[in-house]
């Protein structure tokens, strides 16, 4: 399973899910629970706090493009590293580093299921940071 876990987790971020609440449910488990470690806490977040949260971010943002760095996948559980750039509703022509992000993830039922996400606010990317 690991290559389709891998495509699973990876085309999720890189999908539209913020702007598009379907989207949102297809890839995530009905049960799934993600502990959120970020600049303002921990966040437990079951789906509806996860498609709040996607809510705001499609208010707030133009667009949100991932760039992902680094996907490695076991079985059921995937970890990938990757960062948000962003182009605001007010700037929309100029993209910016929104956070970077690491995430380990469970999977069942080919959906995202218990997940541990760590963040980071964005600032210069390290252009080859396995290298």
């Amino acid at each position: 399973m690991g290559l389709r876990t891998k495509e699973i987790v990876k085309k999720f971020y890189e999908s539209n899910f913020y702007k598009d609440e379907d989207v949102l449910r297809s890839y995530l488990h009905p049960d799934v629970e993600l502990s959120w470690y970020g600049t303002t806490g921990m966040k437990k977040l079951n789906l509806e706090g996860i498609a709040q949260i996607s809510e705001q971010l499609a208010k707030s943002f133009d667009s949100l493009r991932a760039e992902v760095e680094k996907v490695v996948a076991k079985s059921d559980n995937v970890a990938i590293h990757f960062t948000y750039h962003v182009r605001t509703i007010e700037n929309p022509e100029e993209e910016m580093p929104l956070a970077h992000f690491i995430a380990i993830w469970e999977l069942q039922d080919g959906k995202l299921y218990r997940g541990v996400q760590i963040s980071q606010l964005g600032e210069e990317i390290d252009e080859n940071p396995w290298n």
